[in-house]
């Protein structure tokens, strides 16, 4: 337990980083707009006010999904992160509306820019500091499984590449006289912000239905493989299937059907699925819990069984059969 609270600790203390960063950024960039009367620059700094937001609102979140089980929640309270994302990508999507409207109104009543240089500097700042913080928050999100951190981490960073993208076109702007350009680069950001937008609101959408996930199935999957690699006798099962999870926040929650020798007494069968489950969990490197329901062989199994004391064999072992994805997720084994 001492474990996890030092990883909650760490996922606090990240998204803490991020708030007090996104306030430095905020202010550098707001004095950037201040100063040259930019839609360009407005735009980044609307991106700003949206990073501060989504930290409040992430450090909230990650707060309190990291609150154990009790019994209104025995899931847990991982699910938050996921909404926070959402909240995240759709306050993204309203900045790149709001960026859409005012560079629209900008290009028809025309734009006047002045110390552009000074701030052009001022903001590229602001974004060598953008970059340095979404590559933190990215890191310690893959590193603490922490899907408020990860798009935290997106957001920054695209904030950054924006950024760099709005100093080139900025660039432009000076070297040519068109001052009608700035509008433009601030609309091309306002794309880019709006698919970061809807990527975060899909992804996060999909986790709070349960849609199946490659990225949780699949080490799950490769563990099962691995412990059945090494024969009936030490795994103390033949084969799976049924295999499900669900992520929620950090921790996955995972059930799958263990196919056992059917000759073996009640209690040995539970001894065994129980040492698979642990296994399990641990060769597939996922923080929670599975839930593993015992299927009796019913001799279906004996040409890949490889079982070397069972007494009730119908046939003789032909070949060891490896596991696939597909058959390990079938509701009902393969006969």
């Amino acid at each position: 337990m001492s474990g996890l609270g030092g990883a909650q600790r760490e996922r606090v203390r990240a998204i803490a980083v991020s708030l007090a960063g996104g306030l430095v950024i905020l202010g550098l960039k707001a004095a950037a707009y201040w100063l040259t009367g930019s839609m360009a620059l407005k735009s980044d700094a609307l991106e700003s006010i949206v990073n501060v937001a989504a930290a409040a609102f992430g450090l909230g979140a990650v707060i309190f999904a990291g609150q154990p089980a009790d019994k209104d929640h025995p899931y847990g309270h991982g699910k938050m992160e996921f909404f926070a994302a959402a909240f995240e990508g759709g306050l993204i999507s309203l900045a790149a509306l709001i960026i859409v409207y005012d560079s629209a109104l900008a290009l028809m009543r025309g734009v006047e820019l002045k110390s552009l240089g000074i701030g052009m500097l001022i903001n590229i700042g602001a974004g060598a500091l953008n970059g340095l913080l979404g590559w933190y928050l990215l890191s310690a999100g893959r590193r603490l499984n922490s899907k408020t951190l990860q798009a935290d981490g997106h957001h920054v960073l695209s904030d950054f590449y924006t950024t760099v993208g709005i100093f080139f076109g900025l660039a432009l702007v000076k070297a040519t006289g068109l001052s009608w350009l700035d509008p433009v680069v601030a609309m091309a950001v306002a794309v880019l912000l709006g698919k970061t937008g809807f990527r975060l609101v899909r992804e996060s959408a999909a986790a709070l239905l349960d849609e199946e996930d490659s990225a949780t199935i699949g080490p799950l999957v490769a563990g099962i493989e691995g412990i059945l690699k090494r024969g009936v006798d030490e795994a103390g099962v033949i084969t799976v299937h049924g295999l499900r999870a669900m992520r929620s926040g950090r921790y996955t929650h995972a059930d799958v059907h263990l196919v056992v020798p059917e000759y073996l007494p009640v209690s040995e069968a539970h001894d065994k699925t129980e040492r698979f489950e642990k296994k399990l969990i641990a060769a597939s490197g996922l923080e929670g819990e599975l839930h593993a329901h015992i299927d009796p062989c019913r001799r279906k199994y004996c040409a890949r069984c490889t079982d070397s004391k069972c007494p009730i064999r119908a046939e003789p072992l032909r070949a060891a059969v490896a596991l696939t994805a597909e058959e390990a997720t079938l509701v009902e084994p393969i006969e």
